[in-house]
């Protein structure tokens, strides 16, 4: 090498250090807010003595000026572990919503309508739960940081101007230990407040903040794909802000006091605790509720208030029997602590989102009287939207509607959720079907993207998603792994969004490899790693089938076969000619050799592994959505899938399972008689699903709300027929109803049906298309041609009076 290119080489080298270090301090960066690949002009901040990485409260002040109030001031804020921010004392976001370091969310807010001339304030309040941390969150150590679009960045960015900085002593860890819920839990703590140390005021531009410290930097902000390594790599916000309610207690449910005022919980009047009194107080909101309660105080110095929040009310064996029903039970579950220091309408709440129905005071205070002027939820949820219906002449599918929606919106935050109260985690076969539900009830395919992106991220190295997204804990289900790829279909199916579905080819690729790596002698997947769960029923071990970990499983082997026919189908319409045949190819030579090994001639059933007599209503429900049995045979199969009872059963989240096969096989007529775990659990006072019949663990998870899809998509047979929705398909199932009427969003326009029973076997009513949408109504094995626009359909029980294909 020449000496003039050794010179240039360390010129350039040596370049690009100074511009990294000058980037590390004050140098100022030109960033493309466009482009994630970019290094902030602020710096992320923290208290400068504290732990960064313990159990914390802070609170966050910059106050500035302005000679006139800019049309436009967007800001981008994040944090570590949330914050709430606030201009002007109005809360004007909530985050970060919740991703992983590699996509570290940060929120984009034009904060121009809360500010004003003269004096102005953004504070911040920042949390960290340390060692207490939920399952789902993750976290490097405290920190915060804002960045504003102004022309002087030393106004506002923090690590640029001056930010105080004070931890907030009111706050005490509370972990919540399983005597307080008796079952797993990775949720969170619970908080302890002291009134006498909480900073009150503290975001309001009057308050004294000398005392406070200057925060110190802790690293300068960077998006992902810039060039060094740091600690949060940020992304911004892909979902909209959280909806928050005001929702009101219905009723006191039980009370020790004598006299009580009932009015504080509309807020009409206040409730006084005499002094040096101990009371209970349960109250009741009518149904399940996600939020942050908040409680309005005066007086009270020297009390305690133990609030306890539940699902339910138990019964002395742990049993919760009927919800509505209070009488000889007690109250079970996580509890916060709020210790009022005697002030006047002084507002207490949880830093961190809280699950009821019931909630149940108890009070205990000293020698002051305690008013309790207000109490009530503030329910804080995804803002999906009710935009599709259904109606029918059966009020019970009316109530598992509502029932099911309710359910749904609980379970769907700043990402989906298998259960608010208990765990809070993004697991792929709850998110499968939440999204489908999001998708044909709400029209709103915005968490289900960003589920495809987190799940795509979360892959490990030799292949496999992980079993939920985002987890700090990490958690391998190869199943979900598969229903990650049946998911991508759906959207597929859904939506008209190539760049964005091509983007998981290769994760694609990398899950159906590491299976692939599996296949045995016998042609089927072998001995499995990690946590094959596929259903909580009796007869799994521990929720896995016969097979999974020693020899073959024909259910593994068959979610692989239904995985693999959807990814031939995605790599094909992408031109990828090669891999669609060879997951084609695989998909065939597998569905065989299940054929082969685990065909009982005898029962008319395949066995769960080709090594025992173990069968399965799971393995053969597969054995149906992959075409494994003759389709001669295929609903002789189905019905003995409904009716032995000897065969291990699925619970109600593998009933969606069963519910595709029951379409697939041409027995949909028989779904609402499948119904009855969902009546049952209405006749408990339930006002969300539980997450099954097995136990009576959480009252509110999402898989079981699937009726609200099979309404739309089984009973009024609304389907996509080609990729996108290009094209449809409506082939209601009413079974026993004589009237069904359901519309649902859809990517340009609405779908509508309206259909009555008419004479023997016909129908009657209407359907509705967007204009330039066609499709095809079948009923029974009469096939109309539909275009976009309103149109009648009347078929009678005489099927010579359209042309029919007898071959349907």
């Amino acid at each position: 090498m020449n000496s003039r290119l050794k010179i240039f080489i360390s010129f350039f080298l040596l370049s690009i250090y100074i511009i990294s270090i000058g980037q590390e301090r004050d140098v100022k960066v030109n960033i493309n807010w466009d482009n994630e690949r970019h290094a902030w002009s602020s710096f992320w901040i923290a208290h400068p003595t504290e732990s960064p990485f313990e159990y914390g409260v802070y609170l966050f002040r910059k106050s500035f000026s302005l000679s006139e109030v800019p049309d436009k001031l967007t800001i981008y804020v994040s944090a570590d572990n949330r914050y709430r921010l606030f201009v002007n004392e109005k809360e004007v976001s909530m985050g970060p919503a919740r991703g992983s370091f590699m996509y570290w969310r940060y929120e984009t807010i034009d904060i121009s309508k809360y500010l004003k001339e003269g004096n102005n304030i953004i504070a911040a309040e920042v949390f960290n739960l340390g060692e207490h941390i939920p399952d789902a969150q993750f976290s490097r150590r405290t920190a915060f940081i804002l960045q504003a679009e102004v022309p002087d960045e030393n106004m506002l960015n923090t690590g640029k101007t001056e930010w105080k900085v004070i931890r907030d002593r009111a706050y005490h860890v509370r972990p919540v230990t399983g005597k307080m819920v008796d079952k797993y839990y990775v949720a969170g703590p619970c908080d302890s407040i002291v009134g006498e140390k909480y900073l009150w005021n503290w975001n309001t531009l009057d308050f004294n903040d000398d005392s406070w410290q200057i925060s110190k930097r802790v690293s300068m902000g960077a998006g992902r794909g810039y060039m060094h390594g740091k600690e949060w790599l940020l992304v911004p916000r892909n979902i909209p802000q959280l909806e928050q309610e005001i929702v009101r207690f219905d009723k006191v449910a039980r009370t020790s006091l004598t006299n009580i005022e009932m009015g504080f919980i509309k807020g009409n009047t206040p409730l006084i605790i005499p002094a040096n009194t101990k009371c209970k107080i349960l109250l009741d909101i009518g149904k399940l509720t996600v939020g942050y309660p908040e409680i309005l105080l005066s007086k009270g110095g020297g009390s305690k208030l133990v609030v306890v929040y539940s699902e339910a009310m138990y019964n002395a064996d742990g049993t919760k029997g009927n919800r509505n029903i209070i009488e000889g039970k007690v109250i079970k579950g996580y509890s916060d602590i709020f210790m009022p220091e005697g002030g006047v309408n002084k507002l207490y709440r949880p830093i961190w989102q809280r699950t009821f129905r019931y909630v149940q005071l108890e009070i205990e205070t000293g020698n002051e009287e305690l008013i309790v002027n207000d109490y009530y939820g503030v329910q804080t949820i995804y803002p999906l939207k009710e935009n599709a219906s259904f109606n029918s002449n059966n009020p019970l599918l009316g109530q598992i509607w509502k029932t099911g929606w309710l359910t749904a919106r609980l379970c769907a935050g700043e990402t989906y959720v298998d259960c608010p109260y208990y765990e809070q985690l993004q697991y792929i076969g709850d998110t499968r079907i939440q999204s489908l539900i999001s998708l044909y009830v709400s029209g709103d395919d915005r968490l289900m993207r960003n589920a495809l992106e987190q799940i795509n991220n979360s892959r490990i190295p030799d292949g496999l998603t992980m079993g939920r997204a985002p987890s700090a804990i990490p958690q391998i289900a190869p199943p979900f792994s598969l229903y990650w790829v049946d998911m991508v279909h759906d959207y597929y199916m859904h939506r008209t969004d190539d760049e964005f579905i091509k983007q998981f080819l290769p994760g694609i690729q990398s899950v159906l490899g590491w299976f692939e790596r599996r296949i045995d002698d016998n042609n089927m997947v072998g001995g499995l790693d990690w946590f094959n769960f596929s259903d909580w029923t009796t007869g799994f071990m521990v929720g896995a089938p016969a097979g999974v970990d020693t020899s073959n499983s024909a259910l593994l082997s068959l979610n692989f076969v239904y995985a693999l026919e959807r990814a031939s189908e995605l790599f094909g319409y992408f031109d990828f000619e090669y891999e669609a045949s060879k997951y084609k190819n695989m998909a065939n030579d597998i569905r065989k050799a299940v054929y082969i090994n685990c065909f009982n001639e005898e029962k008319g059933l395949l066995k769960d592994t080709p090594y025992e007599e173990s069968y399965s209503q799971h393995t053969n429900i597969f054995g149906i959505l992959t075409n494994t049995f003759p389709k001669k045979i295929e609903k002789e199969v189905m019905k003995r899938i409904m009716i032995e009872q000897e065969l291990i059963q699925t619970t109600i989240y593998y009933k969606f399972y069963l519910f595709r096969a029951m379409q697939k096989s041409g027995m949909a007529e028989l779904y609402i008689n499948q119904l009855d775990p969902w009546k049952e659990m209405l006749d408990k006072g339930l006002t969300t699903w539980e997450e099954g019949d097995y136990d009576e663990r959480s009252d509110c998870h999402a898989w079981g709300a699937h009726p609200n899809y099979d309404m739309l998509a089984t009973i009024c047979g609304i389907l996509p027929a080609s990729p996108g929705f290009k094209t449809v398909l409506i082939k209601p199932a009413m079974g026993d109803l004589k009237f069904i009427e359901g519309k649902i969003p859809h990517p340009y326009g609405v779908i509508k049906v309206k259909l009555t029973k008419y004479k023997k076997n016909g129908v009657k009513g209407e359907v509705e298309l967007p204009e330039n949408i066609t499709g095809k109504f079948i009923w029974n094995r009469t096939e109309i041609e539909l275009t976009g626009g309103k149109q009648e359909i009347i078929i009678l029980s005489d099927w010579n009076n359209y042309k029919t294909n007898d071959n349907k």
